[in-house]
């Protein structure tokens, strides 16, 4: 009898430790063979990076300041380093003070060996570390740790992406049945439950845990104040102080938002999910705990990812925004990021967008009834959300949702700005370090989970400020004379105006008389009720020197018909090589720009250095609220993915397109008849 409950037990242990071992020993071995850090040089053994010829790194300019008239800089807002703890998951070893000296032009290294290094330097960084994860790895040196507390910090410390699946997934939950009775695509409420604090298992095991990690949370915070100081070099590199804000959703959903700083004079802790359960709240306990001379504004990503919630009437756990609460909004949220390495968020064909250009860099197929999650939503992209704000104007008399576009990249990889197609190293430490990895066949089916489907190269912002500070780089945000690129530098000024013509095109002094007159990107034009004619819109773009020509300029227009429904309108007023635009389709002809896929070398022939244009909107009327921002499209180039084919000697993987066309979004300008003189 003893036998055979010995053999019993004997089973049952052999069966335990079977399950084990196929549910996450054998997984997690496998994922560290393909994605970790000791198995990456083997990987980026694979790879000829003298098949390309690259720029080489330039010396930083720094320009005369104040300028009245503005300067152009270019900065990230969204950069993560291994003190995000997935970052460290992903296996990156780089911090704070490697990411700063990175964003001034020195070299990095991913754990592969990759070469990470800017070809010009930036002139402003916020790095934005998850605040959920602020003190909860800190003690994890400390010697007397028990076996359970060395356990929690031996894992959370563990470099390789099955360990963040299980940790993460667990506390993500999973998306529940839409009522497929409603509109496919909009978002229906939900509600949540906040993670408690302590949830982070380092935060669990021991006595004192959690009032530990409270300490040390603050202690970190106190810490990136401390490196932001050190490294700001006002005039040369503005560093300004940041973090995350990162309530979870089901299916990698986001819908998180970085917190920037204005000055140094910040609270004391950074508010997490874990502090508060919302955005609203978040505004509130900031403005509570800001102080005197403290000013902060927030920046929503991946509404494309947000299963529609980012422009919808709802907060994350449910409850309706009041007049109050968009108030708030309004004053705290004066921008979004449009582009990302996460995807393009601007617009997706068959969600209220017809326009073929929203295509670029997006997988999202339109919602289906009683889908939840991975689809495009009605409320799930910027214009779409622009266009929200216009229908909440009439009902509550003021627009919440007028926000300015900036693009970054949301690396892991302590790599601010670094998004050029041609050395693209991933997003994720050594998961997406080499070529091969990135190109790696995914066995995720959903097309927004896979990397080289769903991944670019990340984007970049840029700001028109008189001087390069803090204080400076700030209040242009705030204002929204912003814009955001896929990547290339390209200089874009907006204005608008009522005494704006085509001569302002002619003028050397073009920029002093449209400050004067007309109103930049991100502004609100006041219409005049003498003017019956539309006002003049001057464009003026410039290539970026190191990459391809311009193709075209095109105006994106939305607006409210008579009939109370939200429309929108894409039109081309500028065309490089003296074409003009098709007055049936309103494009411009194909200007014939190829790029050779075996040297990734693009056409020289084709294209314009500058284009620049006044236009005037046919369809103008005085009554209507309507928003206008313009998009700048170059000619053709290789994506990333094509450049790391030519590394590897392979021809151009399939799963993705070959060729892509950079561009930029200004911040839009908005008309608003209740603003009639």
């Amino acid at each position: 009898m003893l036998k055979k409950i010995g053999l019993g037990i004997v089973v049952l242990l052999l069966a335990v430790v079977g399950f084990v071992s196929v549910k996450f020993v054998l997984p997690i071995q496998d994922s560290a063979d393909k994605f970790g850090p000791e198995t990456a040089a083997r990987d980026y053994a694979l790879q000829d990076d003298s098949r390309l010829a690259l720029p080489a790194a330039q010396a930083p300019i720094f320009q005369p300041a104040p300028n009245p008239a503005m300067n152009l800089y270019w900065g990230e807002l969204h950069l993560h380093t291994a003190e995000s703890f997935d970052a460290t998951l992903f296996g990156n070893t780089l911090g704070i003070e490697d990411a700063y000296r990175f964003a001034k032009g020195e070299p990095l290294n991913t754990p592969g060996g990759e070469l990470m290094q800017l070809t010009r330097p930036l002139d402003f960084v916020a790095i934005t570390d998850h605040a959920e994860g602020f003190g909860t790895r800190t003690h994890c040196n400390e010697p007397d740790l028990s076996l359970r507390e060395r356990a929690a910090c031996w894992l959370v410390n563990l470099p390789n992406p099955m360990v963040f699946k299980v940790l993460v997934d667990g506390l993500r939950g999973t998306a529940g049945p839409g009522d497929p009775s409603k509109p496919a695509g909009v978002y229906q409420q939900t509600t949540r439950q906040p993670l408690p604090p302590g949830s982070f298992p380092t935060c669990k095991f021991g006595d004192g845990a959690l009032e530990r990690c409270y300490k040390n949370a603050n202690n970190d915070w106190g810490r990136y104040i401390d490196l932001a100081n050190q490294y700001y070099e006002p005039g040369e590199l503005t560093t300004l102080i940041a973090y995350e804000f990162s309530p979870t959703l089901p299916d990698q959903g986001k819908h998180h938002r970085n917190v920037i700083f204005r000055s140094n004079t910040v609270p004391e802790r950074a508010l997490s999910s874990l502090d508060v359960p919302n955005a609203i709240e978040l505004w509130k306990g900031l403005e509570a705990n800001c102080g005197e001379d403290c000013d902060f504004l927030t920046i929503p990503h991946n509404p494309n990812k947000a299963w529609g919630l980012t422009y919808s009437r709802f907060t994350w756990d449910g409850q309706e925004y009041n007049e109050a609460d968009w108030r708030l909004r309004q004053k705290r949220e004066p921008l979004t990021e449009i582009f990302q390495i996460k995807g393009a968020q601007e617009c997706a064909l068959g969600v209220g967008a017809t326009d073929e250009e929203c295509a670029f860099e997006q997988v999202f197929d339109p919602c289906q009834p009683g889908e939840t999650t991975g689809c495009a939503f009605q409320t799930g992209f910027v214009r779409q959300g622009l266009k929200v704000g216009l229908e909440l104007e009439q009902e509550l008399g003021f627009n919440p949702l007028q926000v300015g576009f900036i693009a970054a990249t949301d690396s892991h990889n302590s790599n601010p700005g670094d998004v050029e197609e041609w050395d693209f190293p991933g997003a994720a430490g050594s998961v997406t370090s080499s070529a091969f990895r990135r190109l790696r066949q995914s066995e995720e089916t959903a097309a927004y989970k896979s990397s080289i489907k769903f991944h670019t190269s990340g984007g970049i912002a840029a700001v028109w400020a008189p001087e390069n500070t803090r204080e400076a780089i700030f209040d242009a945000l705030a204002r929204r004379e912003t814009y955001a690129t896929s990547g290339p530098r390209m200089a874009v000024r907006l204005y608008a105006g009522w005494d704006i013509d085509q001569a302002v095109k002619q003028d050397t002094d073009a920029v002093q008389s449209l400050m004067a007159s007309g109103v930049p990107m991100g502004g609100v034009l006041r219409p005049d009720a003498t003017q019956e004619s539309s006002p003049g819109f001057f464009v003026w773009a410039t290539r970026d020197p190191i990459d391809a020509p311009l193709q075209r300029v095109q105006m994106i227009k939305g607006w409210i018909d008579a009939q109370g429904l939200t429309q929108e309108k894409v039109v081309d007023i500028a065309c490089a090589d003296g074409l003009t635009a098709d007055p049936a389709t309103g494009r411009c002809p194909d200007n014939g720009a190829t790029v050779d896929l075996k040297t990734c070398s693009f056409s020289q022939g084709s294209g314009a250095d500058e284009l620049k244009t006044v236009w005037h909107d046919p369809d103008y009327d005085p009554a209507q609220s309507a928003f206008y921002y313009v998009r700048v499209l170059m000619n053709p180039t290789c994506r990333w993915s094509s450049y790391d084919a030519i590394r590897l000697g392979r021809e151009p993987d399939p799963r993705a397109p070959p060729t892509i066309r950079e561009r930029a979004w200004t911040s839009p300008i908005w008309l608003d008849p209740a603003l009639i003189k």
